[in-house]
């Protein structure tokens, strides 16, 4: 077999193959040979067919075969061959191949980036030094408290920590809020709302305005969006709200006693405090690692610049539009307004793309230098627990996974997570005290 190799572009190769006639014609008699055991031609008993009547009735699936067979092997003992390292599919050229001749195909082949690895121990991290406090643990509880309130309907005007439930209609310079913000029904009327007159409570406020209001009062409400609300055409806008207050309504907590521990099934008050304690320092711990990871990812990443493969980028990009756009589907956004927003979506998945893929090769060649390999008992751990997540059952889960093929995904992910884990142990952390 004789290879050549042709650079077509970063992260781009030809690979051009040629094989003698002498394996062409190999292969050809191994496939017929196979074809005259399973033949069953009128007059003969399975596999007693003359070859020359095998070859009539079945020669065009026997070279169709022998192409198939003969230029995947070859293909990935060239690949083998020059240690080229391939991503995805080939686009295969067939430029001769018959009986009796060289079989000669070009493949152009797109392959993972060259790059030399930085050094990825002791990348910078920062973290506030917390610690779970008594107050924590003390306003997690009111938290608790809360779940198990009762809202008791009173005849007195509005106070603080009480609930409004009004009726109310918004606009922004004038114009219904739906026509600067077309996914935003929801802050332009509603009826029967409930608003707790605290200062995080819908609008920042909002409530306060309402303080001293009685059932079946009206008020006009003058609202800033702040620069960081959540319906981006509104940020920075003025807002008025013409509000009906229809109903008062007293928040009345449960006292913190045993009862309300076995409501959340603990065995007493002492041991829901110390299962909060518990909590609050796993959630705590989880934020400082998830918070060292995205410092290192981040460090890491601009530290190194590669060429991409184009198709793996492509891909990518295909699966975050996908996921953007099943996000705002969820979210109520029409599809109308989503396909006039669709060039920006792309923008924002095509970066967001390169990035995930350039980590994901980062990682894949940090694993294969620390010898980090995801097990079996690795992928069904991680299926358990996503099972749970989705809450399915483990069977059906594995079911629709080999269903579209996302073991590998599975694989992927945890060679990833361990990857991170490695790097954030290695981590050079610097605490800092919290502002």
């Amino acid at each position: 077999m004789n290879i050549t190799v042709e650079n077509l572009a970063p992260c781009k190769k030809l690979v051009r193959v040629e094989l003698d006639a002498t394996a062409v014609d190999s292969a050809f008699d191994a496939i017929t040979k196979d074809y005259q055991k399973q033949a069953a031609l009128p007059g003969f008993r399975p596999g007693k067919a003359p070859r020359d009547m095998v070859l009539k009735k079945y020669g065009a699936e026997i070279k169709d075969e022998a192409k198939r067979k003969l230029i995947g092997d070859n293909y990935r003992k060239a690949l083998e061959d020059k240690k080229i390292q391939a991503v995805g599919y080939p686009d295969i050229e067939e430029i001769q191949f018959d009986r009796g001749q060289s079989l000669i195909f070009a493949a152009t082949v797109e392959t993972a980036p060259e790059f030399q690895l930085p050094d990825y121990k002791g990348l910078p991290a920062k973290i506030e030094t917390k610690s779970v406090t008594d107050a924590d643990v003390e306003k997690a509880l009111e938290l608790l408290r809360g779940q198990h309130a009762k809202f008791d309907t009173v005849a007195r005007p509005l106070a603080n920590g009480d609930i409004a439930v009004v009726n109310y209609t918004g606009t922004c310079e004038g114009k219904a809020i739906t026509e600067t913000a077309p996914t935003a029904k929801g802050l332009t009327e509603q009826k029967n709302f409930w608003v707790e007159t605290t200062d995080n409570s819908f609008i920042p406020g909002f409530a306060a305005q309402l303080i001293g209001a009685q059932a079946g009062d009206k008020r006009t409400v003058n609202v800033d969006f702040p620069a960081d609300f959540v319906t981006k055409e509104l940020q920075g806008k003025k807002g008025v709200y013409e509000v009906e207050v229809v109903e008062v309504k007293e928040k009345v907590l449960p006292p913190l006693d045993e009862e309300l521990a076995k409501k959340f099934g603990a065995e007493n008050l002492e041991k829901l405090k110390a299962g909060v304690r518990t909590d609050l320092e796993n959630e705590l711990k989880y934020t400082k690692s998830k918070a060292i990871r995205q410092q290192v990812v981040q460090a890491l990443l601009e530290k190194l610049n590669f060429e991409l493969p184009e198709t793996a980028v492509a891909n990518e990009t295909r699966n975050v539009v996908y996921d953007l756009v099943r996000q705002n589907t969820q979210r109520g956004v029409a599809r109308e307004l989503i396909e006039t927003q669709k060039d920006q979506i792309y923008a924002a998945a095509a970066g967001n793309a390169k990035e995930r893929v350039r980590l994901a090769f980062i990682v894949s060649r940090i694993a294969e230098q620390e010898k980090i390999s995801a097990t079996q008992e690795d992928v069904i751990r991680r299926a358990q627990s996503l099972a749970m997540m989705y809450q399915m059952p483990f069977d059906a889960f594995i079911k629709d996974l080999q269903k579209r093929n996302g073991v590998n995904e599975l694989y992927e992910q945890v060679l990833h997570e361990k990857v991170l884990e490695l790097l954030e142990k290695n981590a050079s952390i610097t605490e800092t005290t919290p502002a």
